[in-house]
């Protein structure tokens, strides 16, 4: 996660160096969500025909595999095969976070104790973005002290101590092998819980990302940025670091979200009810930084601290709403068959993150941050029509 967080950064920021566009900006990262749908509606499958330990340590050689390629880069390639290259590795990249993470989650279905799966997927999944978000920081420092071939080195060097590690001492108890006739078919719960919340999660993750991919850190580096590359140095750590900060303070939220959402052991179908209450509170505040931005009518002192703030709230909410839904799809999902429900939800995620990373650059490109951050709303209020179903 710390290295999936990092890779982004640096390859938003490397290339916003070089004059992409933010239309440019977000194909580098089309392929990255296009392989997560992809992935995430194969793990069933995967985790069927090699069990779930395979899944993970296939998931980090892919990493290291990813990172060493992208090492290759040639900063005398033209735009096309710049973005074509980038965008395979990506691609690579976006396989293994998925396969990692598809594996862990699944895990805690199994290997929870009684009672306290929502406690324990809201540390994992809570964990998982605060070391993700901490790559933010990393990725942008590396930038600027090592520069982009020595830091995705030094990354994938890490990284293959880490796959090292898991192999030896990865504890026993993850499932193995499926039976063969749960191996194929089924990819589509029938449960209509499982798909609506899965439709719920994919309006909410495209209105995280329809501003987190290009909008915001492209604004931001233009407002931080004189020019010089003492200044691009400063904008790289203000940029990285905020969105650093975001990440981890959204990670820390989730795990403590069961405490917010009320007291332990409640019943599910109470759960459910606040699940909706949390994904209609997150509908205003894109709205309101969207009439701000239009206010304002271009970057000025007081929009960008109005921006910091919103988000910051935005991140609160949406960090209750993402960790109740992934409470919620294990508590919906049978327990013979929650590779595939888990596969099929984050399928989703990626879909929505796949359709954020779209818009973000086309409506910041067209319409600026105002655009960018209503499209937010749009989406967000799409994510509280599909979670009002579930009741």
């Amino acid at each position: 996660m710390a290295t999936d967080g990092a890779l982004r950064m640096l390859v938003l920021l490397h290339f916003n160096q070089l004059g992409f566009s933010p239309v440019q900006l977000a194909w580098l990262f089309l392929l990255y969500e296009v392989a997560g749908i992809v992935t995430n509606l194969a793990a069933g499958w995967l985790a069927a025909r090699f069990g779930l330990a395979a899944t993970l340590f296939g998931g980090l050689g892919l990493q290291i595999a990813a990172l060493v390629a992208l090492a290759q880069l040639d900063p005398a390639w033209g735009v096309a095969a710049s973005v074509t290259f980038v965008m395979a590795v990506q691609g690579v990249s976006g396989v293994a976070k998925d396969l990692a993470k598809m594996s862990s989650k699944s895990a805690v279905k199994v290997l929870a104790p009684e009672g306290g799966l929502f406690r324990w997927v809201a540390l994992l999944t809570g964990s998982k973005n605060a070391v993700k978000g901490a790559g933010f920081f990393l990725g942008a420092a590396l930038l600027a002290f090592a520069g982009f071939q020595a830091a995705v080195w030094a990354m994938a060097a890490v990284l293959a101590v880490i796959l090292l590690a898991v192999v030896l001492f990865l504890p026993a108890g993850l499932p193995g092998r499926m039976k063969a006739e749960e191996a194929w078919g089924g990819w589509r719960s029938k449960d209509p819980r499982v798909n609506r919340l899965s439709l719920a999660r994919l309006f909410l993750f495209g209105a995280r990302d329809v501003w987190f991919v290009v909008g915001i850190p492209v604004y931001f580096q233009a407002v931080l940025s004189d020019g010089t590359d003492e200044g691009r140095r400063a904008a790289f750590f203000l940029v990285g670091g905020f969105m650093a900060v975001w990440i981890i303070a959204y990670g820390l939220v989730q795990a403590f979200a069961p405490r917010l959402l009320g007291p332990k052991g409640q019943a599910e179908e109470t759960t459910t009810r606040r699940a909706v209450i949390w994904a209609g509170a997150l509908v205003p505040i894109p709205f309101a930084l969207a009439l701000a931005a239009w206010v304002a009518g271009g970057p000025t002192p007081w929009l960008t601290v109005t921006v910091i703030l919103g988000l910051l709230a935005f991140g609160f909410v949406f960090a209750v709403n993402s960790s109740v839904h992934s409470y919620l799809i294990l508590a919906f999902g049978s327990a013979d068959r929650i590779t595939r429900d888990v596969g099929f939800y984050y399928m989703a995620n990626a879909a929505g993150r796949l359709l954020g990373t779209l818009l973000s650059g086309l409506s910041y490109q067209v319409g600026g941050l105002a655009l960018c951050l209503a499209t937010a709303g749009v989406m967000a209020g799409a994510s509280w029509l599909s979670a009002r179903r579930l009741i």
